[in-house]
């Protein structure tokens, strides 16, 4: 016989039924745990229920032996237009005393805390270009209102700095007033990858969480070469974001990495359709499982149909990048990455702002773009999962559309498919337009539907809540750790070992510098770390070999202007004066860290290479992981994610949507798919 027992995990009341076997998913037979801070319960034939909309009765969404599809249709019903316009958005939400990425000159007055900021962001100018909006927006809201009042479910959580405990507690409380509101409908947070080691082109697009575990940078997962480690690791973030009370992501990018001048390759899984399509599939299956259940994380893949193509790599976030172009007819292929991931059950697909040119479909952005998201994406693809709009196309990013105002670009995109639009937090705009045309009603609800299906299927309507004291254990836990260490060290790619130079012999004396900070390093930077296996000095002059770690870094996405993207050093933070002088006069191991495909004539070329015993790819790692594969410890297995282009040349006269291994003999430097071991 099954025995009840209630337990607190800081202040949340759990019910949970011991002894019962199976899972808790939604739509079987077996009691779930039950998660609550203020309903009651309701007992029916033995099983436990939530009364989320506490009125006494068990109705068919609180029913957890009903199909997710049955409950969602049920609550459907008992929701008002105010509350459908509000689950149809999602903006940012912030911690106390967490910086808005609005305010970047701002300073953190205080450790962020788990106490509620109510604090609203309200802008008047677009948050990338500075131009005026058609109204101000409010791009962050206070916690109180934006649950009570705007009816906001889905949110956006950048913070990154914050101790996991912390962020435990935070959304342990924020889903404690949404459970106290009308119909008891939870929240769910949907932050940018937390996991890799980046560059830091991408600002909040991507970054690493403090505690969390730290893996190569979505580029150097693809240089691993390994589907099944892939999986592994989004299996082990997904244990971590969980337990943190993250149940949602906005990522990761199925984009080619086809145009090297675009600022965002650093987050893709490289140039090649076949391994882009291998390792989004793998993520998705890591972080959400064979099917969405109650222990994934549900994620969003972006940028439909790719965002790679852009034009002479301009991103469309901005006016001069708003043209998707083809020039080598390869749309087609820009697909192949979406269909594996819809075929591994992604939850959401992001459209991007970018409108396609020459292609045959209208020229107006993927977000309001019919041809594109119902008959391409729907209908030919097959995808039944959500379409979430990327941050601003309504006021921001309306590329095609611009002479439509609010209302028509709101009614535009929702006859295209578009069920979620991010970045504003305030409804009363989407409210009015619906308010005057209830004929779009059906495209709502169509919408909150699906909306509300992943929130069943996700679990959070029988227990949102986390145990705040096994998230601080399970982020950063020694296990996931580990195995992201071996995985930097396994997307090392080994380029050039002359003379079999590599690996270096033991305690050879090593001057070893990190060059990645626009400015030239001094021997206060050189590596003094303890590392039993060689013997650093501070001095090149004293070094048996120089390792020279050279980190560019392409022009930062936000901010940008229209003047043209370079990928040579030089234009990228790097004193190519000083690299050729260091490297002059002692051997020297090269190693790059491509966050880009950048350029390195200017330091590796016919008259200098004879100067290099090695030359070696990064792609966001730790120091020491670099070091194990130098010295020999770890035995390099890498492999090219894209090609790098022999030449500045050659990189503007490329075609921007293909792979850099089909632009012709004279185009690289380094092959994809290159790469030595020992």
């Amino acid at each position: 016989m099954d025995t009840m027992k209630k337990i607190g995990i800081m202040g949340v009341s759990i019910l949970t039924i011991v002894g019962c076997s199976g899972t808790s998913q939604t739509g079987g037979t077996n009691q779930p745990q039950l998660g609550m801070r203020t309903v009651k319960t309701i007992e029916q034939n033995g099983k436990q229920f939530k009364d989320l909309n506490k009125n006494g009765q068990l109705d068919p969404y609180e029913d957890w032996r009903l199909s997710s599809r049955e409950r969602s249709q049920d609550l459907l019903q008992r929701m008002t237009l105010e509350e459908k316009a509000g689950m149809m958005l999602i903006a940012d939400m912030m911690m106390t005393n967490e910086v808005s990425i609005m305010a970047p000159q701002v300073q953190q007055t205080g450790p962020i805390t788990a106490e509620f900021n109510e604090n609203d962001v309200v802008v008047d100018k677009n948050q990338f270009t500075g131009e005026p909006l058609p109204h101000p927006v409010m791009n962050t809201i206070g916690t109180t209102k934006g649950i009570l009042e705007h009816k906001l479910r889905h949110f956006i959580w950048r913070t990154t700095s914050a101790p996991a405990d912390t962020m435990a507690k935070w959304a342990n409380k924020v889903q404690a007033l949404a459970e106290d509101d009308n119909l008891g409908i939870p929240v769910l947070f949907a932050p940018n990858p937390r996991n890799h080691i980046t560059g830091g082109s991408l600002g909040a697009t991507g970054s690493t969480s403090v505690g969390f575990s730290m893996w190569p940078s979505e580029i150097g997962l693809a240089a691993m070469r390994d589907a099944d480690m892939i999986r592994k690791f989004g299996d082990m973030a997904r244990q971590e974001w969980v337990s943190v009370g993250i149940r949602k992501g906005y990522m990761y990018m199925a984009d080619l990495a086809t145009e090297p001048r675009w600022q965002r390759i650093e987050g893709t899984f490289g140039e090649d359709p076949e391994l882009a399509a291998q390792s989004i599939e793998a993520i998705v299956l890591g972080f959400q499982g064979d099917t969405l259940n109650p222990s994934s994380v549900a994620l969003t893949t972006k940028h439909f149909p790719g965002g790679g193509a852009t034009y002479k790599g301009f991103d469309p976030h901005y006016t001069y990048g708003r043209n998707a172009v083809f020039p080598a007819g390869q749309f087609e292929n820009n697909l192949l990455p979406f269909k594996a991931a819809i075929k591994a059950g992604t939850s959401s697909i992001m459209p991007y702002y970018s409108l396609p040119k020459g292609t045959g479909y209208e020229e107006v952005a993927y977000a309001y773009n019919k041809g594109i998201l119902r008959d391409l994406l729907r209908d030919e693809l097959g995808f039944k999962g959500i379409i979430n709009s990327d941050t601003g196309p309504i006021e921001s990013m309306p590329w095609g559309v611009d002479d439509l105002g609010i209302e028509q670009r709101y009614l535009k995109a929702l006859d295209a498919g578009t069920n979620m639009f991010a970045g504003n937090a305030d409804p009363s705009q989407l409210i009015g337009v619906l308010e005057r045309h209830p004929e779009v009603m059906p495209l709502v609800d169509e919408s909150v539907l699906l909306l509300l299906t992943e929130l069943f299927k996700l679990g959070l309507f029988e227990n949102p809540y986390v145990d705040e004291e096994t998230a601080a254990l399970t982020v950063g836990k020694e296990e996931f750790a580990k195995a992201g260490e071996e995985a930097q060290r396994k997307s090392v790619v080994l380029l050039r070992n002359t003379d079999k130079k590599l690996p270096l012999a033991k305690e050879t004396k090593v001057f070893f510098i990190d060059y990645g900070s626009n400015r030239i390093p001094t021997a206060a930077d050189a590596y003094n770390g303890v590392y039993e296996w060689l013997t650093f000095v501070d001095t090149p002059e004293a070094a048996d070999v120089i390792l020279l770690w050279v980190k560019p870094s392409i022009r930062p996405l936000f901010p940008a202007d229209d003047s043209p993207l370079r990928v040579n050093l030089s234009s990228c933070g790097i004193d190519v004066d000083y690299v050729n002088g260091l490297t002059a006069n002692k051997p020297t191991i090269l190693a790059i860290n491509y966050s880009n495909p950048f350029v390195i004539d200017e330091v590796f070329n016919p008259q200098t290479q004879d100067r290099f015993i090695g030359v070696l790819a990064t792609f966001g790692i730790q120091p020491e992981a670099l070091l194990d594969v130098v010295a020999g410890r770890f035995n390099p297995t890498g492999k090219m994610p894209f090609t790098t282009p022999i030449s500045e040349a050659a990189v503007e006269n490329n075609k921007e949507d293909l792979p850099g291994y089909a632009e012709g003999a004279d185009y690289a430097l380094f092959k994809f798919d290159e790469g030595l071991g020992y």
